[in-house]
C-alpha cells in the first residue's frame, strides 16, 4: 500500500533536494527512482508526462516537478508541501554560501572543486536524459521525433518552446490520424 502522508511527501523531496547537485536534470534519476520504483506515486509513463508538462513551464524542473508530483499525490496541499521540500535544503546551502562562501571563490583549491565537479554533473545529466528517455525509446517513430526535434534544437536553433508546440501538434497529428478511421465508420 502507497504512502502518501504529507510528511513522507515533504521529506522525499527534501532528501532529493539536500542529495542531489546540478540542478533539476541532474536530480531527474533521483525523482524517478523515489517517485516511480520507490514510492509507486507515479508510472513509467505517468513520470515521462509529467517531464514534459514540467519542463515546458517557466521555472526550475525539479521545483515544478515536486509541485506537478505533490498535487497529484496530495492536492493543492501536497503540491505546496512538495515545493517546500525541494527548494529548502538549497535555500538554506545558497544562504550558508552566501554568509561564508563567497569569500573563499578565488582560492585555487575551490576553483579545482568546482572543475572537478562541472563533469559530474554533466555525466548525472547525460544518466538522467538516458534513464528518463528510455520509456520514450521503445518505438521507431518515436526515435524520430527525438532525432528531428535535437536536429531542431541544436543545428537550427529552434526555441525550445517552439520544439514542444511542434511536439504538441504532432502527438495530436498522430491522436487524430489513430483515432480518424474508427469516426468515419458509417453506423448504418
Amino acid at each position: 500500500m502507497k504512502n502518501n502522508s504529507l510528511l513522507l511527501l515533504f521529506l522525499t523531496f527534501f532528501k532529493i533536494g539536500a542529495t542531489t547537485f546540478g540542478g533539476g536534470y541532474a536530480m531527474l534519476p533521483i525523482i524517478k527512482r523515489e517517485v516511480v520504483e520507490r514510492h509507486e506515486w507515479l508510472s513509467d509513463e505517468e513520470f515521462v508526462d509529467a517531464l514534459a508538462v514540467t519542463q515546458s513551464l517557466p521555472g526550475a524542473i525539479a521545483v515544478n516537478s515536486s509541485i506537478f508530483i505533490g498535487h497529484k499525490v496530495r492536492g493543492i496541499v501536497g503540491a505546496l508541501i512538495a515545493m517546500f521540500g525541494s527548494v529548502l535544503p538549497s535555500f538554506f546551502v545558497i544562504l550558508i554560501i552566501a554568509i561564508f562562501f563567497a569569500r573563499f571563490t578565488e582560492y585555487p583549491m575551490v576553483q579545482a572543486a568546482f572543475a572537478g565537479i562541472r563533469p559530474a554533473i554533466a555525466a548525472l545529466i547525460a544518466a538522467a536524459v538516458l534513464k528518463v528517455g528510455r520509456p520514450v525509446m521503445k518505438k521507431r517513430l518515436n526515435l524520430l521525433l527525438v532525432a528531428l526535434f535535437l536536429l531542431l534544437s541544436q543545428v537550427f536553433s529552434i526555441h525550445p518552446m517552439v520544439i514542444i508546440v511542434l511536439g504538441i501538434a504532432v502527438g495530436l497529428l498522430l491522436f487524430r490520424l489513430k483515432e480518424q478511421p474508427e469516426s468515419e465508420v458509417d453506423p448504418q
